[in-house]
């Protein structure tokens, strides 16, 4: 039996709140999640799909595989029942493998102790089976198992991501707390950009939302930029499935005519680092870098494009009484620059957002860690609509 084409299901996570934004990805890509939870996505496929998920999710955290599933009480039911399922059809017998969980069982008091269980269970099973075992530790760079496990029920995944999707692989150097990379993306799918009009970012930092605007505008899958996955490692596993999909990757890459992203910061340093990654993700030469206060940065008259500001939210007291007057600087340059576009704040400290003085169209609700965060969307008419609306957001 080729374990790549057997259906199950698949579990794809998210970080909270941009679950809505990954179940519209998975539908573009032809699959029809038959779950959304606020923290992921189900649907039915096989690990060859899976394969296909990795390459192109830009909102994605893990793509899991189910395997098994079990009534386990204790951990000791958890290590027999896994003692007799077949390991060596999926871990390779000289290979390496590392456990990771989400546990929510009365028996257990430390997750470790649970992949503990599970790992021993493996173990004992290949020196049972086969006389040698495969080496374990906490690396997530080749085969990984996931063990979700809630009251007496558990379910045994493959996760065929290993480290995380929700970096996408060109950031070579973060800079000043930059925004995680599937956050931005989800951000982008929430705004009304249709990757045609200009993008403008003032403000930019290390330009992780240029950046991925710029994969969007001309199609780039995160898997353009990665060349090691847990699925990588599994028994079954064929280069070429991986191969024909990344091949797809580079033919789906479209040109858009025009396109006009403008990343602006401050600091040079921020720049630097900008064009760097930029760089590294093929896309320097689509975005026009600048340094200078935000409120020089070009808009370009007549064009019904975005301007997204992700400006600091104020840690401590005196950082946020100087950060309101930044606030109502980015309000005044949006109602006076960007005429006939569409404004956009991310932000977590929604007293500072009052300062901005425009009334917000959308709260678009997400998270940045464990940050309560809101999209603030504001329509910027020009003309005779166009007015100062007060302090509400």
């Amino acid at each position: 039996m080729d374990p790549f084409n057997v259906i199950n299901k698949i579990i794809i996570t998210c970080s909270n709140r941009i679950a809505p934004y990954l179940q519209k990805e998975t539908e573009e890509l032809g699959y029809k999640p038959v779950r959304v939870f606020k923290t992921g996505v189900e649907l039915q496929g096989t690990l060859k799909d899976c394969i296909k998920l990795n390459l192109n999710l830009l909102c994605a955290s893990q793509v899991l595989f189910l395997v098994h599933q079990c009534q386990a009480p204790t951990g000791n039911d958890l290590y027999n029942e896994m003692i007799d399922f077949a390991w060596e059809n999926i871990i390779p017998a000289d290979g390496f493998f590392s456990i990771t969980s989400n546990v929510d069982n009365d028996s257990i008091n430390n997750s470790l102790f649970a992949n503990v269980k599970l790992k021993d269970a493996i173990v004992d099973r290949f020196r049972n089976q086969t006389g040698k075992r495969p080496d374990s530790g906490s690396a997530l760079d080749k085969t990984v198992i996931h063990l979700y496990w809630k009251e007496d029920a558990a379910e045994i995944f493959i996760d065929t991501s290993g480290e995380t999707l929700s970096k996408h692989g060109y950031r070579k150097i973060p800079g000043k707390a930059p925004m995680l990379e599937a956050l931005a993306a989800a951000t982008l799918l929430a705004t009304k950009w249709d990757r045609k009009a200009p993008f403008i970012n003032p403000m930019c930092g290390s330009s992780t939302l240029a950046i991925e605007a710029a994969l969007l505008a001309t199609n780039r899958k995160p898997g353009l930029y990665r060349n090691n996955y847990a699925f990588m490692h599994l028994v079954g596993y064929n280069q070429l499935m991986y191969e024909t999909e990344k091949q797809q990757l580079h033919n789906m890459i479209t040109e858009v005519p025009g396109l006009k992203i403008i990343a602006t910061d401050i600091s040079q340093d921020a720049i630097n680092i900008s064009k760097i990654n930029a760089e590294a993700a093929g896309v320097e030469k689509l975005i026009d870098f600048a340094v200078g206060d935000f409120e020089t940065t070009t808009v370009p008259e007549n064009e019904a494009g975005v301007v997204f500001f992700n400006p600091e939210y104020g840690d401590r007291l005196g950082e946020e009484t100087a950060l309101q007057v930044t606030y109502k600087r980015m309000g005044d340059f949006m109602k006076q620059q960007c005429k006939g576009y569409t404004g956009y704040i991310f932000t977590g400290n929604l007293e500072l957002a009052k300062k901005i003085g425009l009334k917000a169209s959308r709260r678009i609700e997400f998270y940045t860690s464990k940050i309560d965060c809101r999209l603030l969307e504001y329509d910027l008419y020009s003309g005779s609509r166009q007015k100062d609306v007060g302090l509400m957001i």
